[in-house]
């Protein structure tokens, strides 16, 4: 008798299994950069820090303590519990500034990066797909814009519009947004001539369709790692420009500001410049040591076996 036993094709891996399995290998490769780990939870920590600022804040970062101007760390002679790291020229609170200064940072973060980065893809896409005189033009101009030092650039810009921090903003995500275009305009010509979107052509897309819905999800990787770094250099930038009064305006608590406000002091009161500067230092260096994790992670040619 013939055997009827009809052999079962096995079945098709869900869409949300897939997703499941390759967060589990980008954990795996992001996890092996013990460096990228702690840059993750120091990372964590701050957008924790900046989300209940007004929480964990023991004073207004505004409020001046005039009969506590200037008093030392808590652990050092003559400090004051209420005030753990100290006071500034002013009396305020500087554990507080610095809270209510990671609001600041992530802000400037995130607006900046967006912004370079939703302008750096629109224009990379077109100068990479069109190609001609149309990419000519685009590369000219963001060499011209490569030519100057950023800080250089930015502080022309600020003048130009006026010292504050949203122009300061504008300024650096413009300095930022060459880097964006060229790393787009590299991927998309890379993906241009593959198999996938020679069929989706002929299948009779149209070029919006192919630029930002077949080729450009397959650049992300790269521009995700180039985001991050450029959210750390927004950072720095910013204060750089706080520093020297062409970004955040006082009495905000920003931390380039809070530097600026203090240089006077250096010599006879450590701490009104000593805290600003590690604030920025950590927050910059852990923003770095993520990128360098997600380069691990996204980039195939640099995953480890």
């Amino acid at each position: 008798m013939a055997d009827t036993t009809i052999a079962k094709t096995p079945e098709p891996v869900s869409s949300a299994a897939m997703r499941r399995q390759m967060l589990k290998e980008f954990w795996f490769y992001f996890s092996e950069n013990r460096g990228a780990v702690i840059g993750l939870v120091v990372f964590a920590i701050l957008v924790f820090v900046a989300v209940f600022a007004s929480f964990i804040a023991p004073h207004s970062p505004f409020e001046q303590y005039r009969e506590s101007v200037l008093l030392p760390p808590s652990w050092t002679e003559g400090g004051n519990l209420s005030f753990p790291l100290g006071t500034d020229p002013l009396g305020r609170d500087i554990l507080s500034r610095l809270i209510y200064g990671a609001q600041y940072s992530l802000f400037i973060g995130v607006f900046v990066t967006t912004l370079s980065l939703v302008g750096g893809i629109l224009v990379g896409v077109i100068a990479g797909y069109y190609r001609g005189w149309v990419d000519t033009v685009i590369m000219r101009l963001m060499d011209i814009v490569l030519a100057f030092p950023s800080l250089l650039l930015a502080l022309v810009l600020v003048a130009i519009l006026g010292p504050s921090l949203t122009n300061g903003m504008i300024a650096i995500a413009i300095t930022l947004q060459p880097h964006f275009v060229r790393l787009t305009r590299a991927a998309v010509m890379a993906e241009k001539s593959r198999d996938y979107v020679t069929a989706a052509r002929l299948a009779g897309a149209s070029p919006l369709r192919l630029m930002f819905r077949t080729i450009l999800p397959n650049c992300t990787a790269p521009l995700i790692v180039q985001a991050t770094l450029s959210f750390s250099n927004a950072i720095l930038d910013a204060a750089a420009l706080g520093f020297l009064g062409m970004g955040a305006q006082p009495p905000a608590p920003e931390w380039g500001t809070m530097l600026a406000e203090a240089r006077e002091f250096i010599l006879r009161a450590w701490w009104v410049v000593t805290f600003p500067g590690l604030a920025i230092l950590i927050t910059v260096l852990a923003i770095n040591l993520m990128g360098d994790g997600l380069r691990d992670a996204l980039d195939p040619k640099l995953k480890r076996s």
